[in-house]
């Protein structure tokens, strides 16, 4: 592992409300959990978000820091943490509701972050977090930012009702590796006017926003990735499911990680693979990983 690689989630961190309790939680805050464990804690690993004035705030930050995570780029504002209430169905699916105008919304640009974004090796966005304006403003600001060769991942997330088609298309634009689900994938093939089969969709995609990667995740039928010329299909490892929430983040976290250390598609492919499987398992979004 190259200690030198400097590792940013900039979004949403909130508090998975489950019917038994709430779990720390937000996508690009289980991506980071995840890479950090995935990584032995040798990189330099930092959450980009805002947390409330209040427990759940606090709880937030010690939380991370327990993970050793960087919390140095926490902002404290006015507004509550965030809150999702998290609902599972008879096959352990989740769907999710979330609390408005929270804290990760009013997230400001700052001469911290200039500074942050331009020792970036890799950083994880989704479209949840730019539903307000002031923080999709620092958000863009910030990938804007990061050096050209950077991994600048965006996971697509859609969470209806916020997100918005000139949303998408921006951040489209601004990425060079792209994850999405079998849900997102029609979306966007409508949104940018493409057409095919899956794969011809993605194919397009790639060649369409200049995407170096695509992770297409399909649930209990695998996943597919495209990397430069290369398109392989990845099996799921077997389990029992108890919750799915978080899977996905702990994927993006394995092929970023895979991406940044020149590893072969295949492996970084079976390995994505094993990680969602594994936080599949388990209960809550960020599962220790370490011993993985």
């Amino acid at each position: 592992m190259n200690n030198a690689f400097n590792i940013v989630g900039i979004g949403e961190v909130l508090w998975d409300v489950f019917p038994d309790g709430a779990r720390f939680g937000g996508a690009p805050a289980n991506m980071i959990c995840a890479i950090n464990d995935l990584s032995g804690a040798k990189a330099k690993v930092s959450m980009v978000s805002a947390v409330g004035d209040d427990k759940l705030g606090q709880e937030a930050i010690t939380y991370l820091a327990k993970r050793q995570i960087n919390v140095e780029l926490l902002e404290k504002v006015t507004y509550p943490t965030g809150t999702v209430t998290v609902m599972l169905d008879a096959s352990n699916q989740a769907s999710y509701h979330f609390a408005d105008n929270c804290a990760w919304d009013n997230l400001v640009w700052s001469e911290q972050l200039a500074q942050t974004a331009c020792s970036v090796d890799a950083v994880c966005f989704g479209s949840l977090a730019q539903r307000n304006a002031c923080s999709r403003d620092t958000i863009q600001r910030f990938i804007s930012s990061v050096p050209h060769e950077a991994l600048k991942v965006f996971d697509v997330n859609l969470r209806a009702p916020f997100y918005s088609n000139e949303v998408i298309l921006e951040s489209l634009q601004l990425a060079n590796v792209l994850k999405l689900n079998e849900e997102e994938l029609p979306f966007i093939a409508n949104l940018v006017g493409i057409s095919g089969d899956n794969r011809d969709v993605l194919k397009q995609l790639k060649q369409l926003f200049d995407l170096t990667t695509i992770a297409f995740t399909q649930g209990a039928q695998g996943a597919v990735l495209l990397h430069l010329d290369e398109t392989i299909e990845v099996p799921i490892v077997p389990t029992t499911v108890v919750d799915t929430v978080g899977a996905g983040d702990s994927f993006t976290a394995a092929l970023t990680l895979g991406l940044l250390q020149n590893k072969p598609l295949s492996e970084i492919a079976d390995f994505a693979s094993l990680v969602s499987s594994y936080v599949c398992s388990q209960r809550g979004a960020t599962p220790s990983l370490t011993h993985l």
